[in-house]
């Protein structure tokens, strides 16, 4: 079997070639990277990937006898675990159901898949929907607030015309009711000093009639004396 028998043979299990691919070709990376560095990757049930460092030796061509030095050297390693090589030499069988199962779990991801993005989508449409809601309930309360801030003002607009308008109107009326207070005044003034004047009159000319009486009597009494 080859990589690519590998890959459809996964892809028969997954359900899904890319997957396939994408999970053999990430297990490879990961176990070269590691046993490049010295590590080692040890899979219970089937074996271990390591690092061999070999020293500088002596060996001999196969083809031509001739002997050559081998340099220092690193190989890749794998030794099979316990349970691989008694299912290669016969002695285990493998579970029956394995490769069922397997199967029955790569469809049940398969049709989780839709399902779970489905869910996810429905979330996000619920989200999106009580967001536009809050936003909706949140422009609303702005433009009441924004109407009763508007009545408000009007109201308190209208109040001051009518105050100002009240104290305009009582300043009318007091200023109207001053000249004519005033003219009142003026005219009991006038009518005071014409009834002084009148008694004033009337007393000088009664003082002038006593006078002019008082004379004349000297008078007659002076000429019958004579």
């Amino acid at each position: 079997m080859n990589k690519a028998e590998l890959i459809d043979a996964l892809e028969a299990k997954l359900g899904s070639k890319k997957v396939a691919s994408d999970a053999l070709e990430s297990f490879l990376d990961i176990v070269i990277r590691e046993v490049q560095k010295g590590g080692k990757v040890g899979i219970t049930g089937f074996g271990t990937f390591e690092r061999a460092d070999r020293g500088a030796r002596t060996g001999r061509n196969p083809k031509t006898g001739e002997t050559v030095k081998i340099k220092k050297t690193r190989v890749p390693k794998f030794r099979a675990g316990t349970n691989f090589k008694e299912v290669v030499a016969g002695r285990k069988k493998l579970a029956k159901g394995v490769l069922a199962a397997s199967r029955a779990s790569a469809s049940s991801v398969s049709e989780a898949a839709p399902v779970t993005k489905k869910a996810a989508a429905g979330k996000k449409a619920a989200a999106t929907k009580k967001a536009a809601t809050s936003k909706t309930a949140a422009a609303a309360t702005t433009r009441a607030a924004t109407a009763k801030t508007a009545k408000t003002a009007t109201t308190a607009k209208t109040a001051a015309t009518k105050a100002t308008t009240a104290r305009g109107a009582k300043q009318a009326a007091a200023t109207k009711a001053a000249p004519a207070k005033a003219t009142s005044r003026t005219t009991a003034a006038r009518q005071t000093a014409a009834k002084t004047a009148t008694k004033k009159a009337a007393g000088t000319a009664k003082t002038a009639t006593k006078k002019a009486t008082a004379q004349k009597a000297t008078t007659r009494k002076t000429a019958a004396k004579r």
